[in-house]
């Protein structure tokens, strides 16, 4: 998500709308996929009736999970937007040494899915629960989303305009508010936005920490409900919150100053300083990382833990998250490089619509994902419900976002010359791409790919809604035995979710370290 934000749009400027019919339906097509879940939640709330639409909005206990659904993002969302401007101006404006290390493990929270920091924290504390215990462990994990864009944004905004207010008295502070914030205001509230979606649309972490919102409302009425329209009307409140949230990003963006090519160089602060700004950065991983680590670190070397171990059911757990992420990978890519194609060489209101709808699942909460398809496969095609068709295209829906933008940027950076040299010797448009366009491009696809890959292997509430019976992943059988505090037993499944994850992770960071070497040379 992190890369999206600092991926520099290469589109062509406006020109006149030339795209292939072809392209455009079939790009149609894969974007209106991503748009199944909402229209079916729509449908399905609208044959459930007005009445009882009211009914169900008023109740108390509704809106006490709308209340806490609402005050928990919102407290995670300022604090991470305080916090992490304040580490993102360490990292960028204070000479510190080894830059490159703080950098990187300001990073690490991103990593560590938030019911696996929530379980680690159980560990230490098994008495955690809570708003303030979901607050913590949130704010920890969520931190680099407004970390890593701010960063970026501080680092090509102008110092002119802070040299001069403070020429004109104003303190530090006052002058980075006046002149510096302006310019990076837009990273900020677009990692805001991505802190305020995350928190609305988590299960495990507040599940597991028994603090009550929308999306445990939403479990505990599809599975304790034989009249499920409840869970539908509670999904549809949780993704009007999410629109809502989106909606108020756009309209507070703003415009990007351009910045003057003079940039504020890092200062040397007094030594005595070296330590409070270290604890500030250290913050979130501390939070996020170091102490779950270390309690599941604990747990797993205990001898009870060790001989516990169901070796055959943790390998058939890897062995079904490695599968999913392959599947919901490879269908994600898919489903993304039309539209992806069409965004990158052309632009229109109709692109834009048709972007904006691949964009969806990225306001979509996993739980609604999992209830609108678990509702649409028992209606359309009961034959698929509960299999592995519908959760791969659940993930595809999910996660379909990460892959278009690393696509298009891909697509968008390759020459144009290049194509037309292709053509002119005869190619036809589908040769040209395999051989121009989708070679180049391949990196970016590729990076897309891990990004979904990624995101897969972590993901939860989708996951238990739509698994096929007998098929556990890393993530449904951590989260199951800790729902009954058997943290010993999870422990095995949270160390292999880890080590799993990283290895795509380390793979993207490899790629991504050759394009920028590519990129300087």
């Amino acid at each position: 998500m992190t890369s999206a934000l600092k991926v520099r749009d290469r589109r062509p400027r406006a020109r006149p709308f030339s795209a292939p019919v072809w392209l455009v339906v079939l790009a149609a097509l894969c974007a209106s996929a991503a748009a199944i879940p909402l229209v079916y939640l729509l449908v399905r709330t609208a044959d459930a009736g007005l009445t009882e639409l009211l009914d169900t909005l008023l109740r108390q206990r509704v809106l006490m999970l709308t209340v806490n659904s609402v005050l928990l993002a919102l407290a995670v969302t300022v604090t991470c937007l305080v916090l992490g401007t304040a580490v993102a101006w360490v990292l960028t404006r204070v000479r510190m040494p080894a830059a490159r290390f703080w950098l990187l493990v300001s990073a690490l929270p991103l990593a560590v899915p938030s019911y696996l920091a929530a379980y680690g924290w159980l560990v230490a504390v098994p008495s955690m629960n809570g708003f303030f215990a979901s607050w913590l462990v949130m704010t920890a994990v969520c931190t680099p989303y407004v970390t890593l864009p701010v960063a970026a944004a501080l680092r090509g905004a102008s110092g002119d305009l802070e040299a001069v207010a403070r020429t004109l008295g104003r303190g530090p502070l006052a002058a980075f508010r006046a002149a510096t914030w302006p310019q990076v205001r837009p990273a900020a509230i677009a990692g805001a936005l991505l802190v305020c979606l995350y928190t609305l649309s988590d299960f495990g972490a507040v599940s597991m920490l028994r603090y009550q919102t929308l999306t445990w409302g939403i479990n505990a009425a599809y599975s304790a409900s034989f009249d499920r329209n409840q869970a539908a009307l509670l999904a549809l409140v949780l993704v009007v919150l999410a629109l809502v949230v989106v909606a108020g990003e756009r309209r507070s963006r703003g415009q990007v100053p351009r910045p003057a090519a003079r940039t504020v160089p890092p200062r040397v602060l007094p030594g005595r300083w070296r330590i409070p700004l270290g604890a500030l950065v250290l913050t979130a991983p501390v939070v996020g990382v170091l102490i779950p680590v270390a309690g599941l670190v604990t747990r797993l070397l205990q001898a009870e833990t060790i001989r516990s171990i169901d070796v055959p059911r943790l390998l058939g757990a890897i062995g079904a998250s490695l599968g999913l992420a392959v599947g919901g990978a490879a269908l994600a890519v898919l489903l993304a490089l039309p539209i992806a194609a069409l965004a990158a060489r052309h632009r229109g209101r109709l692109v834009n619509a048709i972007e904006a709808v691949g964009f969806l699942g990225h306001a979509l909460p996993g739980i609604v994902v999992g209830l609108s398809l678990v509702f649409f496969s028992l209606a359309a095609v009961p034959a698929l419900y509960q299999t592995v068709i519908v959760l791969v295209f659940a993930y595809a829906v999910l996660f379909m976002p990460k892959a278009i933008g690393s696509t298009r940027s891909g697509i968008a950076a390759v020459p144009g010359g290049l194509i037309d040299v292709s053509r002119s010797l005869g190619l036809s448009p589908l040769v040209t791409w395999w051989r121009v366009t989708a070679r180049l491009a391949l990196p970016s696809i590729g990076v897309g790919a891990l990004l979904v890959a990624i995101s897969v292997m972590k993901e939860l509430p989708a996951t238990l809604l739509l698994r096929p019976t007998g098929i556990s992943t890393l993530a449904t059988e951590l989260w199951g035995r800790t729902a009954v505090f058997e943290f010993g037993a999870a422990a095995p499944y949270a160390a292999a979710l880890v080590l799993l994850a990283a290895v795509p992770a380390v793979v993207l960071s490899g790629i991504r370290g050759v394009a920028k070497e590519e990129d300087e040379l």
